[in-house]
């Protein structure tokens, strides 16, 4: 069963990785400083260790140390911290009805380049704050064939607790990184042969179908922030803008359903 221990037996470092994971601020802040992320669920721990992740710790109920009683034995010299539901609660600030969490080793970021090294469909996240987009957004890349996601500076973080959980742990699958010059990375992209589209309101905006038509062999999707939309900056540095037809005087879609949308829409065929 590897090395498990009563909560209560937890030294006061290890457990620092779990306390306040309700704060949403201050996780965002301290996780990458740390170079941790928090893996919740049995399903999103054994998802990231497949993925080849490194797991530092484990922090779940005598119910789920059962379940997970395989993943514990393979991994031996990771402590496992075991405890009642409300000695839980105490440590992370809710109620963890999945069960079981994991402090994982946050991966090295990719180069660039490397990470686009045989790509054709890109996703660009700017300034998507929302957690809940940012991994709806990754379920869909996943299941649509988008070979890497790339997140502006101020996007939300693609390993917090509730993106990893929202994705359903395919931000394990999909490659991704986060930009450091942006939009001056639009350019990055033309250089390596994508074709960059915008999705946005604009008169000139091709349809979705006129792009799709088009078949271009490497194409970056960009969508922009919940409330304001992609910047004028961005849009100036991408080859075409783009749009969803709307019917019943909609406007717009959630841009995690817009994503989806749009992925299946410029698929390669």
């Amino acid at each position: 069963m590897g090395s498990v221990l009563p909560l209560a037996q937890a030294p006061e470092e290890a457990l620092r990785y779990y306390t306040d994971l309700t704060d949403v601020k201050l996780r965002s802040a301290l996780e990458p400083q740390w170079g941790i992320y928090i893996a919740e669920s049995s399903k999103v721990v054994r998802r990231a260790l497949a993925a080849g992740h490194t797991p530092l710790s484990f922090l779940m109920s005598e119910k789920w140390a059962d379940d997970l009683a395989d993943v514990l034995a393979a991994h031996p010299d990771v402590p496992a911290y075991v405890g009642s539901e409300s000695e839980l609660e105490s440590v992370t600030g809710f109620h963890l009805h999945r069960g079981a969490l994991a402090v994982m080793a946050r991966p090295a970021p990719v180069p660039l380049a490397d990470l686009l090294q045989g790509a054709r469909r890109v996703a660009i996240l700017e300034d998507i704050v929302d957690h809940t987009n940012v991994g709806a957004i990754f379920r869909s890349a996943a299941a649509l064939n988008v070979d890497a996601v790339l997140v502006t500076p101020r996007c939300a973080d693609p390993l917090y607790r509730r993106s990893i959980r929202v994705s359903m742990g395919t931000v394990f699958q999909v490659p991704w990184a986060r930009l450091e010059s942006w939009p001056q990375d639009v350019q990055t992209l033309h250089e390596l042969g994508f074709v960059s589209a915008a999705l946005a309101l604009e008169e000139d905006s091709l349809s979705l179908d006129e792009l799709a038509a088009r078949g271009d062999e490497k194409l970056a999707l960009i969508l922009g922030t919940e409330g304001h939309g992609l910047s004028r900056k961005t849009l100036a540095a991408t080859n075409h803008t783009v749009m969803i037809p709307m019917s019943h005087g909609v406007d717009s879609l959630n841009v995690a359903a817009a994503s989806a949308v749009a992925f299946w829409e410029t698929r390669p065929r």
